[in-house]
């Protein structure tokens, strides 16, 4: 059963109703004059999230992006952001006017923080704000998106899964700070577990630990525990009772949630050098 808080009455609410196998999302941008930024972004990644683990529940998930009308480079620029953040296209987009209905029928709807929720019918879900204390350089104008750079200010390779991951780290309804400190120990941590899962993918497979698979997927299906799940591989991978093949298969499997690409490295290391 999954379940999820519906913003208006704080009541979990089971997703979808009845016997059906399809949930419908859909994820609203608001008409933002200064453009749409890290903020915005929120929403479509917590309906990616969302999705995702309808779909590992053994759901089909089907979801519409509702925007204002944006000029055809911003509109680029925007699925250009959304793929650097892992989330998966919509299975439609459309635009809306100020005035108008903001979106199609769902199970779901999903909000920037501080959106107008009142003219949909369905769970409604606003998602916490987001602020930053550096340049929102997520920005719709076909610039560098999504870049972070090191604590000394040095860029580096540019990891746009580091925001994705930092995003991840709270509650869906909290409110997140970005930092450069923060995208940096993300950018860390992200590239200390994609070399673990590409040693570990050396050894034997080993089955997914039963009671850690169960407790990761009630997590996800009691109001998207990804914390939780984030906290559960922490402690897995310093688990030492646990094989290297079991801990590959675990963090593989809950990827399809997190959404991290966290096996890229897997095969890396043995390259034959030209």
């Amino acid at each position: 059963m999954l379940r999820i808080a519906d913003t208006a009455t704080g009541r979990l609410v089971e997703i979808p109703t009845g016997n059906r196998h399809l949930l419908r999302i859909c994820v609203h941008l608001p008409v933002i004059d200064t453009g749409i930024g890290t903020a915005h972004l929120r929403a479509p990644l917590v309906g990616d999230v969302l999705a995702r683990t309808a779909e590992l529940h053994g759901l089909q998930a089907l979801t519409v992006l509702t925007t204002p009308k944006l000029p055809p480079g911003q509109a680029h620029a925007l699925d250009r952001v959304m793929a650097a953040l892992g989330i998966h296209p919509p299975a439609t987009v459309e635009a809306h006017e100020v005035t108008g209905s903001p979106g199609a029928p769902a199970d779901v709807h999903l909000f920037a923080h501080g959106s107008e929720t009142d003219a949909v019918e369905g769970v409604r879900i606003v998602v916490g704000s987001v602020s930053r204390a550096l340049p929102d350089e997520t920005g719709l104008d076909g610039s560098a998106a999504l870049e972070d750079r090191d604590e000394e200010g040095a860029e580096e390779g540019a990891d746009p899964l580091a925001l994705r991951m930092l995003l991840l780290g709270q509650s869906y309804s909290s409110p997140v700070t970005v930092t450069r400190a923060g995208l940096a120990e993300a950018r860390r941590a992200l590239r200390h577990w994609r070399q673990q899962v590409a040693d570990w993918a050396q050894e034997p497979s080993r089955p997914i630990p039963a009671d850690l698979l169960r407790q990761a997927h009630a997590a996800l299906a009691d109001d998207l525990g990804v914390p939780a799940v984030l906290d559960m591989l922490v402690s897995l991978e310093r688990d030492v009772d646990v094989p290297a093949g079991a801990k590959f298969e675990t963090f593989a499997h809950l990827d399809r949630v997190l959404g991290l690409d966290l096996a890229r490295e897997v095969g890396h290391q043995h390259r034959a050098m030209p």
